[in-house]
């Protein structure tokens, strides 16, 4: 037997047209060529594949299973030619590739989450690197050009090729755990008695502070690489640190962790700037980009979150904090009468670079909604009842958002998931008619965390379905 040629594009698109279009007669009038000249395309991509792809003994072509097989193949490479046809189109108009960001972890994720959608819609065909820095760090990568844009804090000694300018500010506010010592003093904490006590602070991974110190007041400091094992250190009662209020209002709000007041002030602005080299010209999606940064500047009012961003840095911040709460830590006293706070549903990692990895990796055209022949319906099941005590409980539950018969479908909606804060696993199962690729969050212990979850997934309208195992 011969090898298989090599089809033509046109091939494959009339193919792509004769089943999404239910035959030769509705293909034909939809690419504007009789119906002769399409099933004699047919015929020639079946030679050229040495497969019958069509069944013709019935009134209405259907597919073979070889036509299945391969019909999945045709649209990707479909895809594929139109995302490169669109890609040229852009870097032909003066469009970059590529944009390269680097922001200060202080910066608000929901601002940056919101700001990346945009970017991914106004320009599907380029791509973003970004990185997650703090102090000097990003100075010195938009300095070193790794990175076009920074979104930094104020830096002393930058480069005069460095310009900057103001894209708001972030409240910061100095917190510990509520049985930490310095939670027990009643009014305002003298510095004399602050010092004594060991403070977190973040580390600049870059040269540029070297022999500097912002905001350390105490005697005895621990140097930290990331905000998220500060924040972690901070809840369990070792030291004392500024935070984002953002980032912190959760623990706040829930007794997790105090706000001090302190000599030097209960909070303090740390001003943000977009910097770039003053000597390279932005390009139009770079240009494009900045602009979005410097529109959240206004002077003294916060830029307020919608409904949905405000659920997105909800769902953040209940997996970052359950993901950082040690389970051997006994929960803070609570007040008589007073009933401790839910603990948030755990999730398995920080969703924020997983964000822009999806949002990247991902065709602009697979964004679109999985095509209805695609992917199999899930139950709408009814509020799983919380009759059983959380420590009683005898299942374990999971959470799942669709079973896709393409990979590419499945990605999408892991990625969706994690821009709304969920961490998602694809596992696969084998069934009659082919692989399935199930997207599941979860597992849930108790009966309540699974509700929690499904309540905040259905409020931003991601219906799921509850799959509940022996434990």
């Amino acid at each position: 037997m011969r090898d298989p040629g090599l089809p033509s594009l046109d091939q494959l698109r009339v193919f792509i047209a004769v089943i999404d279009h239910g035959g030769f007669a509705h293909a034909a009038r939809a690419l504007h060529r009789t119906q002769s000249v399409i099933s004699y395309t047919i015929a020639n991509l079946e030679e050229q594949l040495n497969v019958e792809l069509l069944d013709r003994s019935k009134r209405k072509p259907t597919l073979t299973e070889a036509g299945k097989a391969l019909l999945a193949d045709a649209r990707a490479v479909s895809l594929k030619v139109d995302g490169m046809r669109a890609r040229a189109k852009a870097l032909s108009a003066g469009l970059e590739a590529e944009v390269s960001l680097v922001v200060d972890v202080m910066f608000s994720t929901c601002k940056l989450v919101r700001i990346l959608h945009a970017f991914q819609k106004e320009f599907p065909t380029v791509s973003m690197r970004l990185r997650i820095e703090a102090l000097g760090a990003v100075t010195q990568l938009v300095a070193d050009g790794t990175c076009r844009i920074g979104i930094s804090g104020w830096m002393p000694g930058t480069q005069d090729v460095i310009e900057r300018q103001a894209c708001g500010f972030v409240t910061m506010v100095p917190v510990v755990a509520p049985d930490h010592p310095l939670a027990q003093i009643d009014g305002i904490i003298p510095s004399a008695v602050l010092r004594e006590h060991t403070q977190l602070v973040l580390t600049d991974r870059s040269t540029l502070t070297k022999g500097q110190d912002f905001g350390v007041l105490a005697l005895r400091d621990w140097r930290l690489g990331d905000l998220s094992s500060k924040h972690a250190l901070l809840r369990n009662g070792i030291g004392w640190g500024n935070m984002p209020l953002e980032f912190v209002q959760w623990d706040l709000d829930a007794g997790r962790l105090v706000q001090l007041e302190i000599a030097e002030g209960s909070s303090f602005s740390f001003p943000l700037f977009v910097i770039r080299r003053g000597d390279e010209e932005p390009g139009p999606a770079t240009r494009w980009l900045i602009q979005q940064f410097l529109d959240l500047d206004q002077p003294g009012i916060p830029t307020p979150l919608n409904a949905r961003e405000e659920s997105e840095l909800a769902a953040h911040l209940a997996q970052a904090h359950a993901y950082h709460g040690l389970s051997d830590r006994p929960p803070a006293a609570q007040p008589d009468g007073a009933q401790a706070p839910a603990a948030p549903a755990a999730h398995a990692a920080d969703p924020l670079q997983a964000v822009v990895d999806k949002i990247q990796a991902t065709p602009a055209a697979a964004k679109a909604a999985p095509n209805a022949a695609n992917v199999t319906p899930q139950p709408v099941a009814k509020p799983a009842a919380a009759d059983t005590a959380g420590g009683d409980d005898k299942f374990i539950y999971y959470l799942q958002a669709g079973a896709f018969r393409e990979v590419a479908d499945a990605e999408n909606a892991r990625a969706k998931l994690a821009l709304l804060g969920f961490e998602a696993t694809i596992s696969d199962r084998s069934t009659d008619t082919g692989v399935l690729h199930r997207v599941r969050m979860g597992p849930y212990n108790q009966v309540e965390a699974m509700n929690k979850a499904r309540s905040k997934l259905s409020e931003n309208g991601v219906d799921v379905a509850v799959v509940r195992n022996q434990k």
